[in-house]
């Protein structure tokens, strides 16, 4: 009942902000730039709301040891939607941002720390540039973790993000950040990141059951800015005319964590209701480069905690276990000058001993052609993956991304 009450809530507040945007005989936005921006009579806030979905077909087989293929596992769905606004309230220095996921694939997973409600807010957050290079953020919005993570699920070079992120990411928190940058020289700069934040991940209701989550982040770009922020946008689309680079360290401390991935994952359950708690490090490295329609990427992941393996208070084990262990992601590019790109990634991923030996490799080989950049493009891509102790598998995927 709840469900259905808040989807015709947003229904019609999409409606209603698309009546508005249209209401006029044109509108004063180009495509990909919003659906509508609005600036007040008296420039005290402004508004720009945005659309964008995504449509994915993927196929996979499994081959056993005679390279014999299994029956194919064919998937037809709305990976994304998403509805976005930001803008600025009262002063261009305090920002905003809210972000609904509108898929089933966006709003799953809810729990009774969530309510027993879809998590339809994605990002709902407040950007306060309160001095100088200084901004505090606060509310819902990603960690500043690995970079794959960081790139919008709209931006990426590939149909979606590597297997490093599926493992080891720390996604979306509520709490409070701080940024901060300074330059050095002429051109070479230094950005920073302090966040606290609950630790349980997005749209949590409860109160914090476990300890708050520390996260830091240090990024340098020695040649300066890229294009667009092309540093967290996967390919060159811009045509970098000089090689730009980013370089980025992050760390994570979930203290008393009580989830199999830091702040995401299962919930660690034991007797009576209650949750077990083990504090959760991980750590980030990671480097993009582009030049001349070239572009390059490297993430390394590496996750440690203090106990890996759930237990009961009596001591037996429950069968759960933290997702430890260290993964890389190696991928390149290069833009076409018809636009269209070819892209290769090599992911490996190493769980620690002491919760599993089924290490993982996947190769894969995408196709991108961008019509309208990122905003609206066609990609597809192939990949194989070797399991230890499993299967391999085949999958093939074709993804339609449109972005207003």
């Amino acid at each position: 009942m709840f469900t259905s009450q808040l989807n015709k809530v947003i229904i019609i507040l999409m409606l209603t902000a698309i009546n508005t945007a249209f209401s006029q005989e044109n509108t004063n936005s180009k495509f990909g730039k919003g659906l509508f921006n609005k600036v007040a009579i008296d420039s005290s806030w402004t508004m720009k709301m945005s659309l964008r979905t995504q449509f994915l077909t993927s196929s996979d087989w499994d081959i056993d040891s005679n390279d014999k293929f299994s029956k194919a596992n064919t998937l037809f769905t709305i990976r994304r939607a998403r509805l976005k606004f930001d803008g600025y309230a009262y002063s261009p220095k305090i920002k905003y941002k809210l972000e609904l996921g509108l898929s089933n694939k966006d709003v799953s997973g809810a729990t009774k720390y969530t309510s027993n409600s879809p998590r339809i807010i994605l990002d709902a957050v407040v950007k306060w540039n309160f001095y100088n290079n200084f901004e505090l953020w606060l509310g819902q919005t990603k960690l500043p973790g690995n970079r794959g993570r960081l790139i919008s699920s709209g931006n990426l070079q590939f149909v979606d993000r590597s297997i490093l992120n599926k493992e080891y990411n720390i996604d979306r928190d509520i709490g409070m950040q701080l940024h901060h940058y300074f330059i050095l020289g002429k051109q070479f700069i230094v950005k920073e990141v302090l966040s606290v934040s609950q630790g349980e991940g997005r749209n949590i209701t409860s109160e914090n059951m476990g300890g708050l989550q520390f996260t830091s982040k240090l990024e340098l770009l020695p040649f300066g800015e890229f294009k667009s922020k092309g540093n967290y946008s996967g390919g060159d689309l811009k045509r970098e005319d000089k090689p730009k680079l980013a370089l980025a360290i992050s760390y994570d401390h979930n203290n008393n964590a009580v989830r199999t991935k830091s702040n995401s994952g299962d919930y660690m359950l034991i007797e009576d209701d209650l949750l077990f708690e083990t504090s959760i490090n991980t750590m980030f490295i990671d480097a993009i480069l582009k030049y001349k329609s070239f572009s390059t990427m490297f993430e390394y992941a590496n996750r440690k905690a203090e106990n890996a393996i759930v237990r009961n208070i009596d001591g037996t084990t429950t069968g759960e276990k933290v997702n430890i262990g260290t993964a890389l992601n190696l991928q390149m590019g290069y833009l076409f000058s018809n636009n269209w790109e070819v892209a290769t990634r090599y992911t490996t991923i190493n769980p620690d001993q002491i919760i599993s030996s089924n290490n993982k490799e996947q190769y894969t080989l995408g196709f991108s052609k961008y019509v309208a950049g990122h905003k609206l493009k066609i990609q597809t891509d192939i990949s194989y993956t070797q399991t230890k102790n499993k299967q391999d598998n085949l999958m093939f995927r074709m993804q339609v991304d449109i972005h207003f």
